[in-house]
């Protein structure tokens, strides 16, 4: 699959999903979508640039370790459970708040901060799942 039309298009494509992949995260946490189908998106872009440039080439380009990723948004996503017992309100309770940045109002949740930490989870875990997966197809 490494063939030269294949590598010239994939990092277009590639640009393309993981932009498409935050949109969906960000929309999804008041229409459907989310976290986890933002990060099942990531994966499939990643994936296809494995495909094109190896294994070798997609752990250089997400810098840190898949898993380093996965226990990031674990710690995030908890931490976004726990933020509710501070105020006093059952966990998972979401909380919001409304910022004025450059004269707009932009509206903040433990919702979104809980999806942006399961987009992680789902990106480190298959991620390190995917690549592991690729690098035994190359032996």
């Amino acid at each position: 699959m490494r063939s030269l039309i294949f590598r010239t298009v994939a990092p277009v494509i590639v640009g393309l999903m993981v932009l498409f992949s935050i949109f969906v995260l960000l929309r999804g946490h008041n229409e459907p979508g989310g976290g986890f189908i933002g990060g099942l998106i990531a994966v499939a872009a990643l994936s296809i640039y494995g495909i094109a440039f190896g294994v070798e080439t997609v752990r250089r380009a997400i810098v840190v370790h898949p898993l380093a990723i996965a226990g990031a948004g674990l710690l995030l996503a908890t931490l976004s459970g726990l933020l509710s017992m501070v105020f006093h309100v059952p966990f998972m309770t979401g909380l919001w708040v409304y910022p004025v940045i450059l004269g707009e109002e932009v509206p903040l949740s433990s919702v979104m901060t809980f999806d942006i930490g399961v987009y992680l989870v789902v990106v480190g875990a298959v991620t390190s799942v995917a690549l592991s997966l690729e690098e035994r197809g190359e032996d």
